[in-house]
């Protein structure tokens, strides 16, 4: 069956492209948090968002292996994404510790949830590496740990990680859809094909449901208004 998907050039050309996406994503994700790391505020912090940096890494790789299985240059797959995703971090760059958690629980929370949902266009085998990439690894736990620790000793914060995160959700969705226009084989693997349904417009609000649903959840979970 999967063999059969990859046969289609254009189901493959938007495989390709989704991997090269979330591995470029992760690799960065990996790079922000290991120097997000330098700003803890305790040593144990330190340790912690190291250890979740490690994991990110670990993702890069699995993702990487993937298009290596496929025959595919990870690095060729990557480079259309480079620029796009690296001019959002350069936008939403936090302005400390906090700002950098909650960019990425929030943010990259929202964006990951976006291609989850691209995931189930996708062969089985690349949308269950997606979706297990994509499982909690133990980050939301610490950040709402510290965030919420953070709040209950100055409750100012609040309302300034409140903004914070909806600055970050409506950039993260800006640049998520962008991406997927941009990007024609992505776009083709959304809008569907005579054999591969696709979304219509009803599928797509209820799609934007979900995300806005999700992301007020974790919100809710940090303590901060949506």
């Amino acid at each position: 069956m999967e063999q059969t998907a990859f046969d289609d050039p254009a189901y493959r050309a938007a495989a390709v492209d989704l991997l090269g996406v979330l591995a470029y994503g992760e690799l960065t994700a990996f790079e922000r948090m290991a120097e997000d790391a330098k700003l803890a505020p305790t040593l144990d912090d330190k340790a912690e968002l190291a250890a979740l940096a490690t994991t990110e890494f670990g993702h890069f790789q699995r993702l990487r292996d993937r298009l290596v299985q496929l025959g595919v240059d990870p690095m060729d797959a990557m480079r259309p994404f480079v620029t796009p995703l690296d001019a959002f971090h350069d936008h939403t760059a936090p302005s400390d510790w906090l700002e950098g958690l909650v960019k990425a629980y929030v943010g990259d929370g929202l964006a990951n949830d976006f291609y989850r949902e691209i995931a189930s266009f996708v062969d089985a085998g690349t949308r269950a590496l997606v979706l297990d990439v994509f499982a909690d690894s133990g980050q939301a736990e610490f950040v709402v740990d510290r965030v919420r620790a953070a709040i209950d000793e100055d409750p100012k914060l609040g309302g300034r990680l409140a903004l914070w995160g909806r600055r970050l959700v409506g950039e993260a969705l800006s640049q998520a859809q962008r991406i997927a226009a941009d990007r024609d084989p992505l776009a083709a693997l959304l809008a569907g094909s005579v054999d591969r349904p696709g979304l219509d417009l009803a599928a797509i609000g209820r799609m934007f449901t979900r995300l806005t649903e999700a992301h007020t959840a974790r919100m809710t979970a940090l303590g901060l208004q949506a």
